[in-house]
């Protein structure tokens, strides 16, 4: 039961994404909701609080915003982030996006790769990054942090 089952994305007042951005985050929603490892720890002397768990992204006041409530609509908690760890990794993932993006209308499946090789990289970069700014607490799977890195890259995208 330590997973994700639902998730909503506060894109309010941000400006519409690009075709391309707007399929990542519908891939990276669908397999997460598919197959994720999100729990939260132990609190004081009480229980964990325990999942399946709502979860909704947003970025307010230049902050991070994981509003975690229960599969029943309970608030459970809310965790904030300072965005400043992710400007760079996200920035270098959508100049490389772009480049692949660029790369499959063009060029041979050997460059291709390449770039995609390059894109999976900054990807895990900004997975990790998620995983260490999350320590204490949430805890989640690489895959996971993967998949909500895309979905902070798709916020960010317009924050």
């Amino acid at each position: 039961m330590a997973r994700i089952c639902q998730i909503d994305i506060d894109d309010t007042g941000l400006p519409a994404p690009t075709p391309e951005v707007e399929q990542e985050r519908k891939v990276a929603v669908f397999d997460l909701l598919e197959d994720n490892s999100f729990s939260l720890p132990n609190r004081g002397d009480g229980p964990a609080p325990a999942g399946p768990f709502r979860l909704g992204l947003a970025i307010r006041e230049k902050r991070l915003v994981f509003d975690i409530q229960s599969e029943a609509g309970d608030k459970v908690g809310e965790i904030h982030l300072s965005l400043g760890p992710f400007r760079q990794v996200v920035k270098d993932y959508f100049q490389i996006c772009e480049s692949y993006f660029e790369a499959v209308k063009r060029l041979p499946p050997s460059q291709i790769e390449a770039i995609d090789m390059a894109r999976r990289g900054i990807h895990n970069e900004g997975a990790r990054i998620l995983i260490e700014r999350l320590e204490g607490k949430a805890e989640l799977d690489i895959d996971t942090a993967r998949r909500l890195f895309t979905l902070i890259c798709v916020l960010h995208f317009g924050g």
